[in-house]
């Protein structure tokens, strides 16, 4: 592919600290150089702590997690159909009731009002996806679940450097999740973060990740509380719940602390790509309303305004002449209620009930944005864009 969905996320830079670090470290598994990783994230994100973990398919799965150690009783969990998988199976892998918001098509998240509706006593979280670096998030969603006590989990995969009135994403809720794939806003080739400023969910979340040992926690007093507690076991092998091995590496922290320097230059450059590719996209065809305030582009989102099948292939044709790789269905590939995942456990008769992400499924796709792209790459792309349209 002459434009692939990320290029060149992997610097001379990140190699040459990695070489660094291997020429006088022996030890890779998860160390000090981890712990320098979650802090430096804190302070970036503007949280008080920070989990660095092996995916943000994990992060998704250990928030559920603990949502079910707060909620051993379950309930329902509100989540959008346009979203990553995981974020849908860490609910269900949980045993709690996923159910299904449709979204604003200027956002591609779950629309506000649509939220408030579903909620229910049942109701104990609503897992926020913020999709390809758009701001879902409304000060009227957040009054309304303070003020009924309800959990925020944001999904934040896609969205790093995001912000809600001048707030970064995923410093607003009980936990927020980030994935470092290699073609996200910053990469530890596999990786990812959960994020929270909840003191009891952090001691929870560093004995989750490893095997449910109590010899993760910082919480001493906890700690030695349930040492006594369980005398005729090894203080070193206690496992206080059933946990996971969800770590990740020294090599990977280190990506991280060099990636994380550049992590805002580099949100800055996708975002004036972002603008010069809608400058340039033909609205005649081409869904171009979508919310900018706040946003940190991840990816180029193409939504065609017209339910037009025959001039959505003929477009895909166009981009696959030209080179430019896409990804049809935007987050996740699409409506998640169509996946054999979901149609084994929920049926759903009426997928009019969520038409625009229903839309989003048949007539959208996305083409990567990276930092290293030039104004002549965008209108080389948006011309093959604009021609497959005619």
């Amino acid at each position: 592919m002459k434009y692939p969905l990320m290029r060149n996320n992997i610097t001379k830079s990140d190699r040459t600290s990695l070489i660094n670090f291997l020429k006088k470290n022996d030890k890779l598994t998860q160390g000090p150089y981890v712990r320098e990783f979650e802090k430096k994230w804190s302070k970036w994100l503007g949280v008080k702590y920070s989990v660095f973990v092996n995916s943000g398919s994990s992060a998704n799965l250990l928030s559920l997690t603990l949502l079910k150690l707060k909620y051993p009783k379950r309930g329902e969990v509100i989540v959008p159909p346009l979203t990553w998988s995981s974020d849908i199976s860490s609910i269900l892998h949980c045993g709690f009731k996923p159910v299904f918001v449709d979204i604003d098509p200027d956002t591609l998240g779950m629309n506000t009002d649509k939220i408030i509706k579903k909620i229910n006593k049942n109701t104990k979280a609503i897992f926020l996806s913020y999709i390809q670096g758009f701001n879902c998030l409304s000060s009227k969603l957040l009054h309304i679940i303070k003020k009924k006590k309800i959990l925020l989990i944001e999904d934040v995969c896609e969205s790093h450097g995001a912000t809600f009135k001048n707030k970064k994403l995923g410093s607003f809720g009980w936990t927020s999740n980030f994935s470092f794939y290699y073609a996200h806003h910053m990469s530890t080739i596999e990786g990812g973060m959960v994020s929270t400023n909840d003191r009891l969910a952090y001691n929870n979340l560093l004995m989750l990740r490893s095997h449910g040992m109590i010899r993760e926690m910082e919480d001493e007093s906890r700690k030695n509380k349930i040492i006594n507690y369980n005398s005729k076991l090894n203080s070193k092998f206690i496992f206080e719940y059933p946990g996971y091995n969800l770590r990740n590496t020294e090599i990977g922290a280190v990506l991280g602390i060099s990636q994380l320097k550049r992590l805002d230059k580099n949100i800055e450059l996708r975002t004036k790509n972002l603008n010069f590719f809608l400058d340039n996209l033909d609205d005649s065809f081409f869904y171009k309303d979508f919310l900018l305030t706040g946003s940190s582009n991840y990816a180029f989102n193409v939504v065609l305004k017209d339910k037009n099948k025959k001039r959505f292939d003929k477009i895909l044709k166009n981009l696959d002449k030209n080179g430019i790789e896409y990804r049809v269905g935007s987050a996740g590939g699409g409506n998640q209620l169509r996946q054999p995942y979901v149609k084994r456990l929920i049926k759903f008769k009426n997928f009019n009930n969520f038409k625009n992400v229903e839309h989003i499924h048949f007539y959208a796709f996305y083409i990567g944005n990276y930092p290293d792209l030039a104004q002549k790459d965008i209108l080389f792309i948006t011309k093959a864009l604009n021609e497959g349209a005619k």
